[in-house]
């Protein structure tokens, strides 16, 4: 598996995913502000990778910064971070990862260390978090193996494999995790229009490992679910709040709800980082509204008529009433979420 984000010296490279299937091609980033960039025309998606992106853009920014004092150089972190900040609303990772970013450099600074030292703990702390985001999702892996069925006709929907984190996947890492426990495993993935995540990254990622994969339109899932190819969903997250509801990719929530009329698990796999207990509701759960081309457009020809109204949310939010689990690194949370979450937190 190609990595997802990685230094190259002093640089950044991460793998162009706009390009996939069809091209593995990495772009090159010399300064944070090229990483923002990244992130906000989707070379790399996924909220674990884009909390990981921002951290890793705010390690190499420090690099570039030309301040010789502290003073000068928190200002440049602090402008940084702001532009990081307002490239995707939704993912909750992204706002976690920074502020884990901001902590560090309040530690060195308290501490009274140069800026070389600051350097140093700001590239030390983005390693830190990207190791950490991949045992995560390898813990996660392990947990949810548990509750697929043996012979497991998984249907997830948008891509929430390696490419959407440092590496492994939840709700992929799920699959990878039921294949490591020597379950039988095959994997429906929905397309997801307009950015085809799915039928691009998913199919391309289980392709590389191996795992049977059956890629279907967004509009095959019911009737996947009637006709019994499938017995259990598991999606990623981009955002969950104190009650569970959850905001992923646009379509999840129709998932959810076909999933519950046929009597399908429905599972969510996602870092703790995830979880924002400071948002009470689904409804307190920016949306961002992307660009109509995505919708107008398929590689580059024109599929609607000219001046036809557009909309583009890139996420929806389910309700917690239709998720049987959400799965962490530190285990599965079951309903009640709301008390689950919060006791979990403590």
């Amino acid at each position: 598996m190609l990595p997802t984000i990685a230094w190259d010296g002093d640089d950044i490279l991460m793998i162009d995913q706009r390009k996939l299937p069809g091209r593995e091609i990495f772009v090159r980033c010399k300064t944070g502000n090229e990483v923002a960039r990244a992130i906000t025309t989707m070379v790399i998606r996924g909220a674990p990778a884009i909390g990981v992106a921002a951290a890793m853009g705010l390690a190499l920014g420090a690099q570039r910064s030309t301040a010789t004092g502290t003073k000068q150089f928190a200002i440049d972190f602090q402008r940084l971070a702001d532009v990081l900040a307002a490239t995707r609303p939704t993912a909750v990772n992204l706002f976690w990862a920074i502020e884990r970013m901001k902590q560090a450099l309040a530690t060195g600074v308290s501490a009274g260390e140069g800026v070389a030292d600051l350097r140093a703990r700001l590239r030390h702390e983005a390693d830190a978090l990207h190791d950490a985001d991949v045992a995560s999702c390898q813990a996660i892996g392990r947990h949810g193996a548990v509750v697929m069925p043996d012979d497991a006709r998984i249907l997830t929907h948008c891509n929430a494999g390696a490419l959407a984190t440092a590496g492994y996947g939840t709700a992929l890492g799920v699959v990878r995790g039921a294949v490591a426990a020597g379950k039988s495993v095959h994997v429906f993935a929905d397309e997801t229009r307009p950015f085809l995540q799915g039928a691009r990254l998913t199919a391309w990622e289980l392709m590389k490992d191996g795992i049977p994969t059956t890629v279907i339109t967004d509009n095959m899932a019911a009737a996947m679910m009637a006709g019994g190819h499938v017995n259990v969903v598991v999606v990623g997250a981009d955002r969950i709040a104190a009650n569970g509801d959850t905001a992923n990719k646009i379509g999840t929530y129709g998932v959810a709800i076909l999933a519950q009329a046929h009597g399908i698990p429905f599972y969510v796999a996602a870092p703790w980082s995830t979880i924002d207990l400071a948002t009470a509701t689904g409804a307190g759960i920016p949306i961002e509204e992307r660009a109509a081309k995505e919708v107008t457009h398929m590689a580059g020809t024109q599929v609607t008529p000219a001046g036809a109204a557009v909309r583009n949310p890139a996420f929806d939010v389910t309700p917690h009433r239709y998720i049987s689990g959400i799965v962490t690194e530190r285990g599965i949370v079951y309903p009640p979420f709301a008390e689950k979450l919060a006791s979990a937190a403590c």
